[in-house]
């Protein structure tokens, strides 16, 4: 079994975003430590509480402080970007740290119409284009487009050894598709939703065409975990990681709020309900319970590698959890 890190450099309330990437920064030389395979760093736009808006620059930094974990996005907004320019991008990135880069590209919007329009400087650019975009981002890596191609003779620089793995990041049917189609590998968003993984992952498996860069199918998928020595404890943990993700799917707030916080804070009904169908994308309890269901989710998904995050308000609490998991499970 492989365990990954996906982090969200989630600011904490009381705290700063420069405290936030310093965690970020630390918990991938702890986690590179403990065993840990890969570290991806997520995209989030006109945010206050997601410190995280530019995985390149901080990918770069990332790997400049650790010396083997891989070190990658979760995932680059392509639909928002120009194909040569992500290429461009994870080129240098595997220029400087060779055979530790992986790409990871989602088809999500990055935010609201008005932040993605920012983003494109005004452009009204159709998500439909995702697929093509997946095409010609492939043929820049490789320096490989048809020769109908319009920038055929147009290549991305630098030339290295290798490339960076590709990844697409998906959490329906139609983001498994996608990868399977063009041989990428993929990652399903579980900490986003479980309900269509088996589908979308059976259907990767079985419909995967072999690549240049990929001869077999590659998946993992993506889970909150929260961990503790007790199933109290866990609990207790998870409540700031709530109160979070409530504030988040408002569009309100997004700093992390703390464990006493969340307990004294009254919820109505329907918040209850909201959490209760939340906690569905989470694994939350003791080292043997999380590991248990890891090993569950293991046989469902028929993957190996899983992707862990967890936001949580206390930063020594959160290494606790990946150390616990380390010990259990690598």
């Amino acid at each position: 079994m492989k365990l990954s890190v996906l982090d969200q450099s989630v600011i904490c309330k009381g705290e700063s975003a420069s405290t936030a990437l310093q965690k970020t920064v630390k918990l991938a030389q702890i986690t590179e430590e403990l065993g840990y395979t890969r570290f991806w760093v997520s995209e989030h736009h006109n945010t206050n509480g997601m410190a995280g808006s530019s995985p390149e620059v901080l990918i770069s930094h990332i790997a400049s402080n650790t010396r083997k974990i891989r070190v990658g996005s979760g995932g680059v907004l392509l639909p928002q970007y120009a194909p040569y320019k992500i290429a461009e991008n994870f080129k240098v990135l595997e220029a400087l740290f060779p055979n530790r880069i992986d790409v990871g590209i989602g088809r999500s919007p990055g935010g609201s119409a008005t932040t993605r329009l920012a983003l494109t400087d005004g452009l009204r650019k159709s998500l439909n284009e995702f697929p093509r975009q997946v095409k010609d981002l492939q043929g820049f890596l490789q320096n490989h487009l048809p020769l109908d191609h319009p920038f055929h003779d147009v290549q991305a620089f630098p030339d290295t050894a290798g490339l960076p793995e590709l990844w697409l990041l998906g959490i329906t049917h139609r983001g498994a598709r996608l990868a399977a189609e063009n041989g990428t590998a993929f990652t399903y968003g579980h900490f986003i939703t479980p309900v269509n993984g088996e589908r979308a992952i059976d259907y990767y498996y079985q419909h995967f065409q072999p690549s240049a860069a990929l001869a077999e199918p590659k998946a993992n998928v993506c889970v909150f975990v929260v961990c503790a020595s007790t199933q109290e404890k866990a609990e207790e943990l998870a409540l700031s990681q709530d109160l979070w993700l409530l504030a988040v799917e408002k569009g309100i707030d997004t700093k992390i709020p703390s464990v006493k916080e969340a307990k004294g804070t009254s919820l109505t009904y329907d918040q209850r309900t909201k959490i209760q169908e939340n906690r569905k994308r989470m694994i939350i309890g003791t080292p043997q319970k999380v590991k248990s269901e890891i090993f569950r989710l293991s046989e469902k998904y028929r993957t190996e590698e899983f992707i862990i995050i967890s936001n949580i308000y206390n930063f020594e609490d959160k290494i606790e959890i990946y150390r616990l998991l380390a010990e259990s499970i690598l």
